[in-house]
């Protein structure tokens, strides 16, 4: 609407100044050099505006002819690029789909169109990892690595690669070199967590943390429960070495995570030690009431150095009764009453729990038969029927049990990974089955001795890695099926690696994840075994091995 006014405003006031001219009377008259023009004002104006008209049509032929080259070849240029920006997103399409021939054939146009565009680099590494051509993905990982503006995306290109290539140390190059220039990357500081963690180096690995922290990549809670962790790991490290270090972590550690056993456990050590024992017992029970647990009941039972066994009966009982009705008050009253030689305290304990017995309940009527009732054969029946009884809680994680806790997960590399449960591939129906049979055993029966091993290697074979200490824990099997078990180890000369993992498509995940070897998907057993865990943290564990 403005622009109508306008325009009839504009042509108002031309035919006002028109009207005038031609009402003007006179003449004009020009002489130039022995030449005379003599004409009115209205045919002047004409004239010149004639003139000015062919001006206009002059000066806009000669610029057209000007300025045709640079026409061209800003034309040829931006069919160019709609060429490239088509050979990419169509490159891109195929990766995604899994066509590594259609996504070659783009990613060659889009070199030789556009070899240095940054998309061009991206498609060519996508494209080198869906065909398997590693030193083509490394190649264009370094190109995008040395430019300003992709570094990151190239380091960390770089670093997924040195992880399918078993490089250690370019893994942990490229991931320190990331965060160096990129502090707040979550994944090159959750990388270098990893691998501080897998190294033993508590100290740097409590540095990370708190600078993520400070950067807010992580949130208030479980940044105190992984400080919590690594706290307690550092304690659990030095106890021997270094006591004031080790003290001050556990004290610190309880402080951060309360609810964490082995660092209640230690810190009521420590207090202990120091004769402060209500310090003990409180840093115990707050840790009990949130995760029950033997090591806990067993430091409430010793906190006060010198106690005789009835004593620490009724301290335990105490610790029971916060939660009478789980199964460690149970197990625990049990084992201080034998101490105790309180029988028949240990065995109305027991009760509640015999009619589905697990191996710690069978171990323990054993021990009561044998040292209440000096009963053989009732004590061999028992110990028999802990062999196969259902298992207990035990440290786990990602498939793998330990007789202790561990701050980081052997399988993953995921800290603070072990749980307090009962392994879960280890129950079947023949557990309680066998639990609750009556054996007729003869009296010759020998029994079994004390078994004591402790795995710290993890075996080559994909076997369940199992560790224990004492006779009340038994082997169980704990690898689901679904789980593909822990293999670290070196690869042997001449061994072919698994097939190359699908690329990845840069809009979901590139590059970060590695991929599912395709091997994951066969029903072959040999390939079975070369099976890995799966992203980055696999590979942090095996940095630790």
């Amino acid at each position: 609407m403005v622009r109508i006014f306008s325009f009839l405003i504009l042509l108002t006031v031309a035919a006002l100044g028109a009207a005038w001219v031609a009402d003007q009377s006179g003449g004009v008259v020009l002489s130039w050099n022995g030449w005379r023009a003599e004409t009115s004002l209205p045919v002047l104006a004409l004239l010149v505006l004639i003139l000015v008209v062919a001006a206009i049509l002059v000066w806009t032929i000669v610029r057209a002819f000007w300025k045709t080259p640079a026409r061209l070849r800003r034309y040829r240029h931006e069919k160019r690029e709609a060429k490239v920006r088509h050979a990419i997103t169509h490159g891109l399409i195929a990766v995604g789909t899994g066509d590594s021939s259609l996504a070659r054939r783009h990613a060659g146009t889009a070199k030789r169109l556009a070899e240095h565009d940054p998309m061009t680099l991206l498609l060519q590494a996508q494209t080198a990892q869906l065909e398997g051509d590693r030193p083509g993905a490394q190649h264009a990982f370094h190109a995008m690595a040395e430019r300003k503006d992709m570094r990151l995306l190239g380091l960390r290109g770089l670093f997924i690669e040195a992880q399918r290539n078993d490089d250690l140390h370019t893994a942990v190059a490229m991931a320190e070199e990331a965060l160096k220039i990129a502090p707040g990357s979550p994944w090159a500081s959750h990388a270098v967590l990893g691998f501080r963690c897998a190294q033993s180096d508590w100290d740097g690995a409590l540095a990370l943390l708190d600078s993520n922290y400070s950067a807010g990549l992580i949130e208030n809670a479980p940044y105190r429960r992984q400080r919590g962790v690594l706290l307690t790991a550092r304690a659990l490290e030095l106890e021997e070495r270094d006591r004031d270090l080790s003290r001050k972590s556990a004290m610190e550690a309880v402080r951060f995570a309360p609810q964490l056993v082995p660092a209640a456990v230690l810190a009521a050590k420590f207090y202990s030690e120091d004769n402060q024992v209500r310090r003990a017992m409180r840093a115990i029970e707050v840790a009990w009431n949130a995760n029950p647990h033997p090591d806990l009941a067993d430091a409430y039972a010793h906190v006060r150095l010198g106690d005789s066994a009835r004593e620490r009966l009724a301290r335990v009982e105490l610790l029971a009764r916060k939660m009478p009705e789980d199964r460690e008050s149970l197990l625990a009253v049990a084992r201080a009453a034998i101490e105790a030689s309180e029988f028949d305290r240990a065995r109305a304990a027991l009760a509640p729990l015999l009619a589905a017995p697990t191996q710690r309940v069978a171990l323990l009527m054993a021990e009561l038969e044998r040292a209440g009732n000096h009963d053989e054969g009732r004590a061999r029946e028992w110990t028999a029927r802990a062999v196969r009884a259902a298992p207990d809680p035990a440290w786990t994680a990602d498939g793998y049990v330990s007789d202790r806790w561990r701050p980081v997960s052997p399988v993953s590399g995921r800290l603070d990974a072990f749980q307090w449960v009962t392994p879960v591939a280890a129950l079947t129906s023949d557990h309680v089955a066998a639990a609750a049979e009556p054996l007729d055993l003869p009296e010759t029966l020998p029994q079994p001795a004390p078994v004591a091993i402790e795995s710290k290697a993890v075996p080559a074979e994909p076997e369940p890695v199992v560790e224990k200490t004492s006779v009340e824990t038994a082997p169980v099997p704990v690898q689901p099926d679904n789980v593909a078990p822990p293999v670290f180890r070196a690869r042997p000369a001449g061994e072919a690696r698994s097939p190359a993992p699908p690329a990845i498509i840069p809009l979901v995940r590139a590059p970060d994840d590695p991929g599912v070897p395709e091997d994951d998907f066969s029903d072959d057993p040999d390939a079975a075994q070369d099976r890995q865990p799966g992203g980055w943290q696999g590979f942090v564990s095996r940095l630790g091995s």
